[in-house]
């Protein structure tokens, strides 16, 4: 009779009885990643070094302010994923291919997510008394046409195979480099021109992280129907020359912008990064290398002690 790794037959009769798994421990990496601490320390040190490469300093309530908007989208937009974890709407076939351990852990854990959420969202609105008007107004404004994103992609009926998904890349393309240079803009509107190369750039930074992992955790199957956007579909299968185009078009604006080089720079290391994690992509776990994707978003930390 073949044996079960947690079955333990013990002199109860024939009868075997479950033995708990241990708790499965996580590096801190792993930890910073699956609770949802990645995308905000990535956008609180972007927003934080765009204003400092001007000269500018932001007070830490704006600072504080993108780290717990940024995770509560994050946090929430992973517990509305993982609603496919539910017993009555899993489909096997699709949430195998499109769930990853992010959204298996904030589903066991949700309850407490929940939670936090709803103690984020006061310190939130005590952080935003605070908020430069500029900044709040523009804000506003990103969240009204981020929220109705987030309900195009979570409200319409669940993917099935063959379906196409509308491409979050570029809602994170759009939307993270945009809430990050707000608090910057609204207090120099008249380097708006001037900083938009270095914006673009990092819009085209965080699309191809996006696009790195989507690749990572998506890899081709035989007799199987991708249910990606058409566009994101393009992009994986073109990455590396998208790579090198990006870096080459970070050498042209570092070469060419009069002001704020350093973001220009730290972009142009995170894509030469990304890139070598994904050729290195194998001597990492799924989870260690999703986690590491945003890791190398943080470059800034090298110029933290300059002017």
């Amino acid at each position: 009779m073949p044996s079960h790794p947690h079955l333990a037959p013990q002199d109860l009769g024939s009868r075997p009885y479950l033995v708990p798994p241990r708790p499965r421990r996580h590096t801190p990496l792993a930890l910073w990643h699956l609770l949802s601490l990645d995308a905000p320390s990535v956008a609180a040190l972007w927003t934080w070094f765009i204003a400092h490469s001007l000269g500018l300093a932001l007070p830490w309530q704006a600072i504080a302010a993108m780290f717990t908007a940024v995770w509560m989208i994050y946090a929430a937009d992973r517990l509305l994923d993982a609603r496919l974890l539910d017993a009555r709407q899993l489909d096997t076939e699709f949430s195998s291919r499109d769930l990853e351990e992010r959204h298996r852990f904030h589903h066991r854990h949700r309850s407490r997510f929940l939670s936090v959420i709803v103690l984020a969202s006061l310190a939130l609105t005590a952080l935003l008394l605070n908020i430069h008007h500029r900044a709040l107004e523009l804000y506003m404004l990103l969240a009204t046409l981020l929220g109705t994103w987030l309900l195009l992609i979570h409200v319409r009926p669940q993917p099935h195979k063959g379906a196409q998904r509308l491409p979050k890349e570029l809602a994170v393309g759009i939307f993270f480099p945009a809430a990050i240079f707000i608090p910057t803009v609204a207090r120099v509107p008249q380097l708006q021109l001037q900083l938009l190369p270095i914006a673009a750039l990092f819009a085209a930074a965080c699309t191809l992280n996006c696009l790195f992992l989507y690749a990572w955790e998506h890899p081709p199957q035989p007799h199987s129907q991708p249910n990606a956007h058409w566009t994101t579909l393009w992009a994986i299968r073109h990455l590396p020359q998208l790579s090198l185009g990006l870096l080459a078009l970070s050498i042209a604006v570092i070469l060419r912008t009069p002001i704020a080089v350093a973001p220009a720079i730290a972009c142009a290391l995170s894509i030469a990064l990304l890139f070598l994690l994904h050729i290195q992509r194998r001597r990492l776990t799924p989870l260690h290398l999703r986690a590491a994707a945003d890791l190398v978003l943080l470059t800034p930390l090298l110029f933290l002690f300059t002017r």
